[in-house]
């Protein structure tokens, strides 16, 4: 029976909330992955140590007896050098939310170019910047929008580590060869799916996200970009729980859920291209190396094993739901 071995597994964005649904869901990504970076857009959102402090302490709650390094963020606001030092040890960088761009993001910044004193204290402390990268423009153009601000962060701040998360067209991609310190997080959905898959048909809510899926030739870059072993991108899930009422409702809420199929889906994905052997650097060695970080030792056993996507995980439905996967996790 063929298998293989992936060590340390790492998901470079995740939303795992709080309460009742961290709760449920941080053991689906402890169980899989070595260590995730968790996103700070909670209400009220963690902007302070106070907040950050008691974050850590629920997720560490939560994700007690999986080997799992929480890689924590703060929600980016107008830091002084003071709150940065003290808060440095326990992050791992910074996330900025365009103001109302997405889920609980009403506290984002309005105007990239008075945020500029704080980008210039993340570039001297060495602290990562992080990025929802969206206009308000027409939906499809949001992205495309933004990489102008991209392109103006990676000049004006060339020593600052920036991190386009989700990105979802082929022009961001190549925007990452154009600066040296602009990197990128690619999810498992984007990978797979295109704008079609939402809304070609019968309006599927549960792959309704943002940024929202785009194009065939986005679709093929993004793929292009993670098979090929591009040395920028990282494997970054941007799974991102709602119960089911709220997404198959007016007012549908953004997000994904994935956690609990992204290792086996993204095995499949690889080996349908015939890249394994490039999977670790998309999945952990690129993290590792971009971030500098060390995350536990831990080794997952792939088997090639059909099974079915429950339907529902408590109250949210999956990525992939009611489908059969080729591939099985063995061991946590």
């Amino acid at each position: 029976m063929h298998e293989i071995l992936l060590d340390a597994p790492l998901d470079m964005h995740l939303h795992l909330r709080d309460g009742a649904m961290l709760e449920f869901v941080a053991p689906l990504s402890a169980r899989d992955f070595a260590g995730a970076v968790i996103m700070p857009n909670l209400v009220p959102p963690v902007d302070t140590l106070e907040r950050l402090h008691r974050y850590r302490a629920a997720v560490a709650t939560a994700t007690a007896g999986h080997r799992f390094a929480p890689y924590h963020t703060l929600f980016f606001r107008a830091y002084n050098e003071a709150e940065l030092l003290a808060a440095r040890p326990f992050i791992i960088g910074v996330k900025l939310y365009p103001e109302g761009v997405t889920t609980n993001s009403a506290a984002g910044v309005s105007d990239i170019a008075a945020a500029a004193e704080t980008f210039g204290l993340l570039e001297r402390l060495g602290i990562p910047l992080l990025v929802h990268g969206e206009s308000h423009g027409f939906v499809l153009d949001r992205e495309a929008e933004f990489l102008a601000v991209y392109d103006w962060l990676a000049r004006s701040f060339p020593h600052l580590m920036i991190v386009m998360e989700h990105i979802t067209t082929a022009a961001a991609v190549d925007l990452l060869d154009r600066h040296t310190n602009l990197f990128a997080t690619i999810t498992l959905h984007h990978l797979i799916i295109t704008l079609d898959d939402l809304a070609g048909g019968l309006l599927n809510p549960h792959l309704f996200c943002k940024p929202i899926a785009k194009r065939p030739a986005d679709r093929d870059a993004l793929l292009a970009a993670a098979l090929n072993g591009h040395p920028k991108v990282m494997f970054g899930s941007d799974s991102a729980p709602h119960p089911r009422d709220k997404k198959e409702a007016a007012g549908c809420a953004a997000g994904v859920f994935s956690a609990p199929v992204a290792v086996p889906l993204l095995v499949d994905l690889f080996a349908q291209h015939n890249a394994l052997d490039r999977l670790p650097a998309f999945l952990s060695q690129n993290a590792q190396r971009i971030y500098g970080i060390q995350p536990p030792i831990k080794q997952l056993r792939i088997r090639a094993e059909s099974w079915q996507v429950p339907l529902q995980y408590g109250e949210v439905v999956p990525f992939m739901a009611g489908r059969t996967i080729d591939w099985r996790v063995v061991t946590p």
